[in-house]
Parts: C-alpha cells; sequence; structure tokens
C-alpha cells in the first residue's frame, strides 16, 4: 500500500477514520489512533477556548482580587517587615490566579496569565497608595522580589 500524500512510500499504515493510507511522516496521533491530517482534530483543547465574556470575567478577577488583596496587604504589613513580604508573595499569586481561574470556570492560557500578572502588579500598586506613598517606590528591593515571586505564582496557576 502506497501513502496517499507521499507517492512511492510503502506504508502499512491506514487512517483510523477514512481508511487512507499513511505513513508515519504524515500521521497524527490522536488519543483515538493514528490519523490522516484530513481527519485529524485541529480544535483547541475546551480549556483553552476563551470567548470575550471569559476574558472579561477573568478581567474582571484579577481588578477586584488585586485591589482587595492589595489593600489587606497595605493593612497586615505597611512596612514590609523584610522576608515576611516574601511569603506573603506566594499567597497573592495564588489568590490571584485561583481568582482569575474561578471567574472563568477553570480555563487557562497566555491570555489569562497575562491578565492575573496584572491582577498581581495592581496589588501592589494598591498597597504602596494605600500606605500614602507613591504607585511606583524606586527602593523597594522586597516588594519588587515579592512582586516578581506572586507573578510566577499567579502565572503557573494558570498554566497548561
Amino acid at each position: 500500500m502506497q501513502c496517499a500524500r507521499h507517492s512511492g512510500v510503502e506504508t502499512g499504515l491506514a487512517c483510523g477514520r477514512c481508511e487512507t493510507p499513511i505513513c508515519p511522516k504524515c500521521a497524527v496521533m490522536t488519543d483515538v489512533g493514528a490519523r490522516c491530517p484530513s481527519c485529524a482534530p485541529t480544535r483547541k483543547l475546551p480549556q483553552f477556548e476563551l470567548s470575550p465574556l471569559l476574558l472579561l470575567r477573568g478581567a474582571g478577577a484579577a481588578l477586584v482580587s488585586g485591589t482587595a488583596l492589595g489593600s489587606l496587604w497595605a493593612f497586615l504589613l505597611p512596612g514590609g517587615l523584610g522576608f515576611l513580604a516574601l511569603i506573603l508573595a506566594f499567597v497573592l499569586g495564588y489568590a490571584v490566579g485561583e481568582a482569575v481561574s474561578w471567574a472563568t470556570n477553570r480555563k487557562s492560557g497566555p491570555a489569562l496569565q497575562i491578565e492575573a500578572a496584572a491582577g498581581v502588579v495592581l496589588a501592589y500598586i494598591v498597597r504602596n497608595l494605600v500606605i500614602e506613598s507613591e504607585p511606583v517606590l524606586t527602593d523597594d528591593l522586597i516588594g519588587y522580589v515579592a512582586i516578581g515571586l506572586a507573578v510566577i505564582v499567579a502565572v503557573n496557576r494558570l498554566r497548561y
């Protein structure tokens, strides 16, 4: 039997759906067996399909959670308290990521990761505004490290 796409290539493999002869080069492995490129599913997984409404809900969740957690951060640790802020960063990142995930029915993907990261940065800015300083401090090394860790945690919470 000859491959339907690559003439001259002998094969014993056929598409599981349409029975077209396919060689290993053009076979697409799926969870139900080898398929030809025409029959292989080209849809995204449902976990990654995001409608504009879900993106809006994710942005709203990032906005609300970032604002609320930034205010809470300002009241709990107004002076920073050094490395305790790093522990808080893990909680902050997870909470913002979880809020975005929950608001979007447990979807994930790069767009939601960006929204969660923006929610974490918003929490930092809100914290600084609540403690009545500049929105972005120039000498806040622990704060920058904490925000970096929180962004990493939030993004990984929405990873595929």
